[in-house]
């Protein structure tokens, strides 16, 4: 089942592994074609992730070898499906996540059992986040981080499309938030109800943790940051109950070594990537969704509002996220 589609498009191709600065707009890539199990959807917005930063730097583990075409997320109308699809129809709208790439482009092939619906009401690029960022930040809350009513959560990166979720889902289980963000950033997490707003660039985090849990640390972090921001986590984290759960590593590597989780910081220590989440453990993740999809029928979760680039200013919302001077969620449209 096709509908009329072009045999070349507009797309970001990344020309090295310098970063989004080499990121090319080109108009003749040729349009993929569904494999068995794939749909072909027509990009309404792509998603921007810390993932497509991290793949043109040559840091992502497993990630394209350029030229490739970039972008992991897509939201658009379903064009055209491969052999034995089912669940999915022709013209539906849907978003979904494909870690090969391509969703920086016109049209992005996916794989069916990956996608899920726009809800009803929502425009495309309302619907981005529903695959990367919600899951992330509630597996991360969750099963992973065994949050409960009453404990307290520590969130980096709290005004961004993450953290934006954690902040808003960790209030509705019942937790005490410390929000970590930039100052300029803090009305922002203030309105999706943190308790605490930090910031995330002060001298000493860890001791502020610690300051607003009178001495205890918080029972979970949520750590994207990475660099020297990790070792301010663990040492924010309550001591031998405390769990971190690192999912990003925006601000570069750390070096963390056994003497340190014996001597220094006795906390439960939890790594967490969706897309190893959802080969490794597909059940989970399965629970994931329920939970999620619950939130969103009962209105704690709702339309995302993300910031719109066109196409050809990619290099430029790339470096932006990249430089962590963004808010939320960031869309680019072709």
């Amino acid at each position: 089942m096709v509908m009329d589609i072009p045999t070349t498009m507009r797309a970001l191709r990344q020309a090295s592994l310098n970063g989004p600065q080499d990121l090319r707009l080109v108009t003749d890539a040729p349009v993929p074609r569904p494999g068995p199990g794939e749909v072909l959807i027509r990009v309404v917005a792509a998603g921007v992730n810390f993932v497509d930063i991290s793949q043109s730097h040559g840091a992502f583990a497993g990630g394209p070898q350029p030229p490739y075409l970039a972008g992991i997320e897509g939201a658009g109308e379903v064009v055209a499906m491969g052999q034995g699809v089912s669940g999915v129809e022709l013209g539906a709208h849907v978003v979904g996540v494909g870690i090969r790439g391509g969703a920086f482009a016109e049209y992005l092939v996916l794989p069916a059992a990956g996608v899920v619906s726009v809800p009803p009401g929502w425009a495309d690029e309302q619907a981005l986040g529903m695959m990367v960022s919600w899951p992330t930040a509630l597996a991360a809350l969750r099963p992973l981080g065994r949050l409960e009513t009453g404990q307290t959560v520590l969130i980096h990166a709290a005004a961004g499309a993450t953290g934006q979720a954690a902040v808003t889902m960790a209030k509705h289980y019942g937790a005490t938030v410390i929000a970590a963000a930039s100052p300029d950033k803090h009305d922002v997490v203030r309105v999706l109800g943190a308790d605490h707003v930090i910031d995330s660039r002060g001298t000493d985090l860890a001791a502020e943790v610690l300051r607003l849990t009178h001495g205890a640390g918080a029972d979970l972090v949520l750590e994207s940051v990475g660099g020297a921001t990790l070792g301010a986590s663990l040492a924010a984290a309550k001591r031998v109950t405390g769990r971190v759960v690192v999912y990003g590593l925006a601000g570069g590597e750390a070096a963390v070594t056994n003497w340190d989780l014996v001597y220094r910081h006795q906390v439960h220590l939890i790594g967490l990537n969706i897309g190893i989440l959802i080969q490794s453990a597909p059940r989970i993740f399965a629970d994931v969704m329920a939970e999620m999809f619950q939130l969103l029928a009962t209105g704690v979760l709702g339309p995302g509002q993300p910031t719109i680039y066109g196409l050809a200013e990619g290099p430029k919302a790339l470096a932006e996220l990249e430089a962590r001077t963004t808010v939320g969620k960031l869309a680019l449209v072709p």
